[in-house]
């Protein structure tokens, strides 16, 4: 078993959010090893001298239990949805412009405005099917970049969440681009990869998720200024830092399988996170791991352990400075070569990934969005013996939960096993078995929720 024309944003969104914010199972003998995979894992660094007490199988106590196959279905019938066709038609049309440099002239077909009118007007585009559950601002913000002054506008999409206190999503990419020479502003810079592919996938995305209500509130953001300083990012986060936003989903650079020496990799997609293992950010990048493991198993996720490549940034770190939890998705082979040059180009780019990198973050994204609550006050406490007894508060409208296990120096959840009751007795909740745990409350179709905050085990 197995364990992606200028609006004030002004008192809009804030209203929005802020109403919005108030506003598997089977009955196996033992918790399943979830299948290895290549990761960047470190070995354990908690030496097992400590005798360990001999773990026994957790039992059930009870028989009825969710299909995680409906989940499944359900699940695999929204990815479905994701048409490769429309990402190139984006990453196309963006490409085209040239250059999308912030500094770069006003002209109908090229530069930073025509790609903010063609981005504002997809997302209007959606607005108008959505009739009036996508709801789109602009937030504009002053840049000053190699002696000229310019504004620039972050585009902002919301879904407002449907059930009071559903916590607050953001999914972003950014839409500028930039070449060799950074501040040249009509050098060519297609920017097809870094981050066309990206906003790409936000807008195909936002067009899935629109056509129903979630039990969160969704923000869909199109950064600017990324390549600047991601100045876009820290704007946003410099007007709206009080606002409870629960995960940060940062896609850049998402769309091509092949490497600077020919190397092919159509099956990994990686996630920096911002450290220390027990950060938000880590939580939420081990979470949506597992999450995709269990949704999306033929798109292997790998947990990286930093916040982002060496000397390099995107806009999650403007989320994750700020306190929030934030991730960056990114393919696995990455030619710098091609980026910030000429050379980045839709040719580059190969459809299936891209479309399949897109389907990853739509399963965590809906995972996150509409699963039923986490439960909170998780305790541990003394059992029969050697065990130990874990209690949570239960969720109403759960059918049973997953637990997801992590091993002493692992990043990532290593086992997990089902349970249809808030209490399990087992002899293996010790830290030299398991680090930390998590547990997710499945729905009456088996479909999991996002993760609790990690429980660690203490002696």
């Amino acid at each position: 078993m197995k364990p992606k024309s200028l609006v004030p944003l002004g008192v809009g969104l804030v209203v929005v959010i802020l109403l919005a914010a108030a506003c598997n199972l089977t009955n196996n003998n033992e918790p399943p090893t979830l299948v290895p995979r290549l990761t960047d894992t470190p070995q354990p660094t908690i030496g097992y001298d400590t005798a360990v007490p001999p773990i026994q199988t957790p039992q059930s106590n009870l028989s009825s239990q969710p299909s995680p196959l409906t989940a499944k279905a359900n699940m695999d019938a929204l990815l479905d949805q994701v048409d490769a066709d429309h990402l190139f038609i984006h990453i196309t049309t963006l490409q085209d412009l040239g250059t999308r440099h912030v500094n770069s002239p006003d002209l109908p077909n090229s530069g930073i405005a025509a790609a903010y009118r063609y981005v504002r007007g997809q997302f209007d585009a959606i607005a108008t099917k959505s009739a009036g559950r996508f709801v789109v601002v602009d937030q504009p913000f002053n840049l000053n970049w190699a002696g000229v002054s310019t504004t620039q506008r972050n585009i902002i999409g919301t879904i407002s969440g449907s059930v009071t206190g559903g916590g607050i999503i953001v999914l972003a990419a950014h839409y500028d681009s930039i070449s060799i020479d950074p501040n040249d502003p009509s050098y060519p810079a297609p920017g097809a990869n870094d981050d066309a592919s990206g906003i790409a996938a936000l807008i195909e995305i936002a067009n899935i998720l629109s056509q129903r209500p979630h039990r969160a509130t969704i923000l869909f953001v199109a950064f600017g200024a990324e390549e600047v300083g991601r100045m876009g990012s820290k704007a946003f986060i410099n007007q709206y830092r009080n606002i409870p936003f629960n995960y940060m989903l940062n896609m850049d650079i998402i769309g091509s399988s092949t490497g600077p020496n020919g190397e092919i990799d159509d099956n990994h997609l990686r996630i920096f996170s911002a450290g220390p293992e027990s950060s938000p950010s880590r939580q939420l990048a081990r979470a949506v791991y597992w999450i995709d493991f269990t949704m999306t198993p033929d798109m292997i996720i790998e947990l990286q352990d930093g916040e982002d490549r060496f000397g390099r940034y995107s806009d999650h770190m403007s989320f994750s400075e700020a306190g929030f939890a934030a991730i960056r998705f990114i393919e696995s082979l990455e030619d710098r070569a091609r980026q910030h040059t000429p050379q980045d180009i839709i040719g580059d780019v190969q459809a299936t990934y891209l479309r399949r990198t897109t389907q990853s973050i739509l399963a965590a994204t809906t995972v996150l969005a509409d699963g039923l609550p986490p439960p909170h006050n998780i305790t541990l406490r003394p059992g029969t013996g050697t065990k130990r007894t874990l209690v949570w508060e239960p969720i109403p409208g759960a059918t049973g939960y997953k637990i997801g296990l992590r091993n002493p120096g692992s990043l990532i959840i290593n086992q997990e096993f089902p349970w249809n009751t808030n209490s399990v007795e087992w002899d293996g909740f010790y830290p030299e078995v398991v680090s930390g745990l998590v547990i997710s409350t499945l729905d009456q179709n088996g479909m999991m929720g996002p993760p609790s905050p990690e429980f660690l085990i203490t002696p």
